[in-house]
This record gives C-alpha cells, structure tokens and sequence, in this order.
C-alpha cells in the first residue's frame, strides 16, 4: 500500500545552520531514503522551495484569488514530500519514525502520513460517465 507523507519544517531552523550544519542534516536525510530505496519502499518525493515562492488558490465570489505564500499562518511549513510503500499504516510509521529530520526537535521536523487513494474504480466510473455524456 501507498503512503503519502508531508514533511513540515520551521523554514527558520533550516535558514539558520552554518553550512556544515546544513550538508551534516542533508546527507543525514538523504542517506536514509537511499536506505528505503534500497529495502523497497522509497517510490517517489520531492523537497520544496521555502514557503514564500508558493502561491494559495480559492475562490471568493465567484472567481479565483490568488493569495502569495501558503496560506496557512504558522511556522512549520510543509518542506518536501515523500511516497512510500509499506505494509500498513503502522509499518510507514515505523519507516519515517528513522527519518533524521525528527532529531530536529520542536520546530524543526515532523511527518504527516496517509494512505493515499486508490482512485482506479472512481476513475473508471468517471471515464464512463464522460464518454456516455458525448453520444
């Protein structure tokens, strides 16, 4: 099974470190998902850009708005992403709970983990629909 986790991080905390600081905590983490990757589990991720290059979408009355940043108004920000396979929810927990990100501390690392969906079936019904929709 997939599972999603959302990695978040005080962009304050990974501003601040010296640059040996810096590559000692980059090497850390990327050392553990060439681990993953090698046990089978590491599918897929992607770090992000801090926070300030990203842009939230809603709709106010009727038409999109576009506000800078994210819109959620906290420190931790969501700092990369990472699509594991494991064998339930309990297994991915025990994968990310290695990630050296969590030595961080408060402030400094957490994971959000969720299965991801299977959306084959609704993909499928929703194929139908449209192509009747067309005759």
């Amino acid at each position: 099974m997939k599972y999603i986790c959302l990695g978040y991080m005080d962009e304050s905390i990974f501003q601040g470190f010296t640059d040996p600081e810096r590559n000692n905590f980059v090497d850390k983490c990327f050392a553990y998902d060439e681990e993953l990757k090698r046990a089978g589990h590491y599918v897929g991720g992607e770090a992000l850009q801090p926070a300030i290059n990203a842009a939230t979408l809603r709709i106010q009355a009727g038409r999109v708005s576009v506000t800078d940043g994210p819109f959620a108004e906290t420190k931790e920000q969501i700092g990369g992403i990472m699509m594991l396979e494991a064998d339930d929810l309990n297994h991915a927990i025990q994968l990310m709970s290695k990630h050296p990100s969590l030595a961080l501390g408060k402030g400094g690392g957490s994971w959000e983990i969720r299965p991801a969906a299977d959306l084959g079936a609704m993909l499928d019904e929703s194929g139908k629909r449209r192509f009747a929709e067309k005759k």
